[in-house]
């Protein structure tokens, strides 16, 4: 019997089934330095501890992707350590900062399940809660995932698609218990643009681009423990390349938005995300944003404003599809998420 864990494919998994995820990881500001490095990142609430005191924290908080990342590399080796590729997010909530010095852990449920037509693959879809160590959300998201058959003859079980809202209300978003940007100093920030200043249906262009570079996500995949053998084995794919981690382009999209968005400070929904296209070393990812939505809060210091972020290799114009309705293949990346802003 061997003793190494060989992944679940698309068959072993069921209905129900919760899936206690290893090995629970304290943080350190090693993770931010890292993070840092690896992305160009400049939102001052993650960058300043004086900073973020002033806006109500104790100190500076790790970025809120750096716990997404975490929290998402637990569940690989259970979800998709025999994944084909990641396929989307939806109903995504950052219910309290992390600082260094948390331990995270992750635990999934299976909601959906749907065999492919080609009787190959299926598309296994879990919610995700991630913990501190007081027990505590962190964070809780759902994704779906298109996993290999280890027996192509086993019996397809009953699809189930779970529902999911296009979009969180603005309501069931969790702000940060202290959060105040009532004293906010615009004059650290580098942008003077308040949450007021932007309309709905305004496109931002972010200008810079970062080439991918393998050493790169490759350490980034290894630093968020994510284990998936597309990222770093080239014999797991026909075309003998190592798929970036889908979460790398995240992160990288993220901060090239920051050159005019530099005052959308936390992510604390995200509503949806499919990874369009797959990307590889030596592409050059570019990003835009489009302001979908604006929402005041229960905070008279804060506004909520509803983004879409696309991240892609070049694109001709702001239309991410075809004339078939089909992402172009320029396109990397497209996500929905709300971010807190000074009002």
């Amino acid at each position: 019997m061997t003793k190494t864990n060989l992944g679940r494919f698309f068959e072993d998994y069921s209905m129900g089934m919760v899936l206690e995820h290893a090995v629970p990881r304290t943080v350190g500001e090693g993770e931010r330095a890292l993070y840092h490095a690896l992305y160009p990142v400049r939102h001052a609430l993650y960058s300043s501890d004086e900073f973020a005191r002033a806006c109500g924290f104790k100190k500076s908080p790790l970025d809120d992707l750096i716990a997404f990342h975490i929290i998402f590399g637990k569940t690989v080796p259970d979800v998709s350590l025999n994944a084909i590729a990641n396929l989307g997010y939806a109903m995504g909530r950052w219910h309290r900062p992390v600082y260094a010095g948390d331990t995270l852990s992750s635990t999934s449920k299976v909601i959906g399940l749907k065999q492919n037509s080609n009787g190959k693959s299926g598309v296994v879809y879990v919610h995700t809660e991630g913990k501190n160590q007081n027990d505590e959300a962190v964070m809780d998201y759902v994704r779906w995932v298109m996993v290999r058959k280890r027996d192509l003859d086993a019996a397809a079980p009953e699809t189930v698609i779970p529902p999911l809202p296009k979009v969180i209300d603005p309501s069931d978003l969790v702000l940060p218990q202290h959060l105040c940007f009532a004293s906010y100093d615009f004059k650290r920030i580098g942008e003077p643009h308040r949450w007021g200043d932007y309309n709905v249906g305004e496109i931002i262009d972010h200008v810079d681009g970062v080439t991918v570079d393998d050493s790169e996500h490759i350490l980034a995949t290894r630093l968020w423990q994510n284990t998936s053998k597309v990222h770093f084995d080239v014999s797991q794919r026909p075309d003998a390349r190592r798929l970036v981690y889908g979460g790398h382009v995240i992160s990288m999209a993220r901060a090239l938005s920051f050159n005019g968005l530099a005052n959308a400070q936390m992510i604390v929904g995200l509503n949806a995300g499919t990874h369009a296209n797959p990307c590889f070393a030596g592409t050059t990812i570019r990003a835009y944003s489009e302001v979908l939505d604006m929402s005041e809060t229960k905070n008279p210091s804060v506004g909520a404003l509803r983004l879409r972020l696309v991240a892609h290799s070049g694109l001709d114009g702001h239309d991410v599809r075809d004339e078939n309705g089909k992402y172009k293949p320029e396109v990397l990346l497209d996500m929905d998420y709300w971010a807190l802003m000074p009002r």
